[in-house]
């Protein structure tokens, strides 16, 4: 009983394991099968199999054409080689008669390594005289004296027709004479050319074929790369990005673009959620102070004077909230890239000397020096607006952050093909550490928490370099911050006149000085 058992267990199994390698063969053909059939389906394998046919064609007749060329040349020689011959002959008779004909003749049948010719010498009756042939051919020869001519031969043993090419002749006399080649070579070379022209046809075909499913399958792993990066992203996660092999093709230029745009993508998205964390907590404290400063006025009995005051402080809380907001409003405009119909030709020194006559008075109350150098006009493409309030905020920063007594430097210089803009103050200036990261949003140093401000400033500056494909350096004044705007110039006599009146901006338009 138990032995029963045990066969029955080892049959179950035996079954189960086959089962298993039957399952996995279906799954190995079935992932084979979905393999080749998107590389079928790619545009890059469809490309390759029509490059394949017309390879295909293109060698079919080359060789078709060898082949031609090689069959005529042999086909004219052999005809010159019987024409030689048959003359010969004519020549030999004429000189010799019947008896040299026939001397020659069998000279040239015993010839080694001359078994492929035919001769023969008839009476004008056709009844054979001389030569290696048995009877004279029922076939009839063209206008020209040529004639297709079967012989058969022995070859190892066995009786093979051999086709041969012959001329006939009429001598003086009424005498025949017939001169021919075996052209069984000939058939043998058109066969090999033949064989070798449809293995070459098909070899080629192979090749085409194997290398465009490999080519295929390379190109669609590199989509299915991207693909599958993509895919990535759209699930949330927009730290992935498409890797190159380095190689520099399009694949890896294309990978390069693409990561250019996550990275923007990816930018704004984190500014945009670093904008909607960081404002219900720096906005939190005006809208308090302003609730709480109303409520007193309110509920407190007080003079006129001290409700003055009190709505003064409302009025400067409101403005500080209402600046935090234009300036992520403007930030959000820069990052997103204005109109093409918004970029204007633009002088880059009237913009800024009309900023720094802004601030320049305010300089000078605070016991400032302040220097503006500009060298001749800096013609740029941009949007007015944007930069007019980045060169503002650069003057702001530097009026708030440098003591009195000393000094601010903005200059504007013009090369051939760029524009720079430079504000250099004598402050406390930005660690190196820092640097950077004082140009994201609501970033304020421990040492400037004192100070009013949102931190906003020198992002937005950011924002209108990268909008303008400008460069913006950071850099130590010695003592204080330089701060260094590069743009591509253009040419000065390609302006308008209309841009530069849109260059003159004015304070209540686009300007905004903090109290």
């Amino acid at each position: 009983m138990s032995s029963t058992f045990t066969s029955v267990a080892c049959a179950a199994r035996s079954t189960k394991a086959s089962r298993r390698r039957c399952c996995r063969r279906s799954a190995t053909r079935g992932i084979v099968y979905v393999r080749l059939r998107n590389v079928v389906r790619t545009s890059a394998f469809r490309l390759i199999l029509l490059y394949t046919v017309v390879f295909a064609l293109s060698v079919s007749l080359l060789l078709s054409f060898i082949y031609w060329r090689t069959v005529a040349l042999i086909d004219r020689q052999a005809r010159e080689t019987i024409e030689s011959e048959i003359r010969s002959l004519a020549e030999q008779y004429q000189l010799r008669g019947l008896l040299g004909v026939a001397e020659v003749m069998d000279q040239r049948v015993k010839q080694p390594g001359n078994s492929d010719h035919v001769y023969l010498l008839a009476s004008p009756s056709k009844l054979p005289l001389a030569g290696n042939l048995e009877a004279w051919p029922d076939t009839l020869d063209d206008d020209t004296g040529w004639i297709p001519l079967t012989v058969v031969k022995s070859d190892e043993g066995q009786l093979i027709p051999h086709t041969n090419l012959a001329r006939t002749l009429i001598l003086p006399g009424g005498f025949y004479l017939l001169v021919g080649r075996d052209m069984h070579e000939r058939g043998k070379f058109r066969r090999i050319v033949l064989e070798a022209l449809a293995w070459s046809s098909a070899g080629g075909v192979l090749l085409s074929l194997i290398g465009g499913i490999v080519v295929s399958r390379r190109m669609l792993r590199r989509v299915e790369t991207v693909a599958l990066t993509a895919r990535r992203i759209v699930a949330g996660d927009l730290t992935q990005r498409v890797r190159g092999n380095g190689s520099g093709d399009e694949f890896d230029r294309l990978a390069d673009i693409l990561n250019a745009m996550l990275d923007r993508i990816e930018r704004l998205m984190a500014g945009m959620r670093l904008a909607t964390d960081s404002l219900a907590h720096d906005l939190r404290r005006p809208l308090t102070r302003l609730r709480s400063r109303v409520e007193l006025a309110l509920l407190q009995p007080a003079a006129a004077v001290e409700d003055r005051e009190a709505l003064a402080d409302v009025l400067h809380q409101a403005d500080a909230a209402l600046l935090m907001f234009d300036n992520l409003l403007k930030i959000a405009m820069a990052e997103s890239g204005p109109m093409a119909s918004e970029l204007r030709r633009l002088d880059l020194t009237m913009l800024t000397r009309n900023a720094a006559e802004l601030y320049e008075p305010v300089a000078e109350e605070s016991g400032i020096d302040f220097i503006f150098e500009a060298s001749a006009p800096a013609m740029i493409l941009g949007q007015p607006e944007l930069l007019a309030q980045s060169v503002a905020n650069l003057l702001d920063n530097a009026v708030k952050y440098t003591p009195s007594g000393g000094r601010i430097v903005v200059s504007v210089t013009a090369t051939a093909t760029t524009a720079t803009l430079s504000v250099a103050d004598s402050g406390p200036g930005v660690p190196a550490a820092d640097r950077e990261r004082v140009l994201e949003r609501f970033v304020r140093l421990d040492e400037c928490r004192s100070s009013p401000g949102s931190g906003l400033g020198l992002a937005l500056v950011a924002a209108v370099a990268r909008l303008h494909d400008a460069q913006l350096t950071v850099d130590d004044n010695a003592p204080g911050l330089r701060v260094t705007m590069t743009f591509t110039i253009i040419r000065p006599e390609a302006a308008r006149a209309d841009d530069r009146q849109a260059a003159a901006l004015t304070a209540d338009e686009w300007l905004r000085i903090p109290e």
